[in-house]
């Protein structure tokens, strides 16, 4: 079986890192070194991971190549939390035809991440 993780690329892992676990509940699985600085951090959140790598010539604000997708309880409620962890919410969210209320923010290096939740 085959499977794909997304790993991002940051100048600052300990924001970015503070940011998911903030915004998205996210919970350290494996941390590369196991002391000190860590270079590779791992975040689990709900049935997935998703990779940080510290990569200091990351160029933040680049174009956006890829969009993390979030499956949330309430989209409205964690726009304030987007923006106390360090992110931005350039809009209010939607309610697409789908069924989905969507809401596009970024995260505190300008990664797209669309928080999305069913609509009742």
């Amino acid at each position: 079986m085959t499977s794909i993780q997304p790993i991002v690329s940051t100048p600052d892992l300990p924001r970015l890192r503070a940011f998911y676990e903030k915004v998205l509940g996210a919970t350290p699985a494996m941390r590369v070194p196991e002391e000190g600085p860590a270079f590779y951090v791992e975040l689990r959140i709900g049935a997935t991971t998703l990779g940080l790598v510290h990569e200091e010539k990351t160029e933040i604000g680049a174009p956006v190549r890829i969009i993390l997708s979030a499956e949330v309880e309430d989209v409205d409620a964690l726009l304030p939390v987007v923006e106390a962890a360090g992110g931005a919410v350039p809009g209010q969210p939607n309610d697409m035809p789908w069924g989905q209320r969507v809401a596009h923010v970024h995260d505190p290096d300008g990664n797209m991440l669309n928080l999305t939740c069913r609509l009742r």
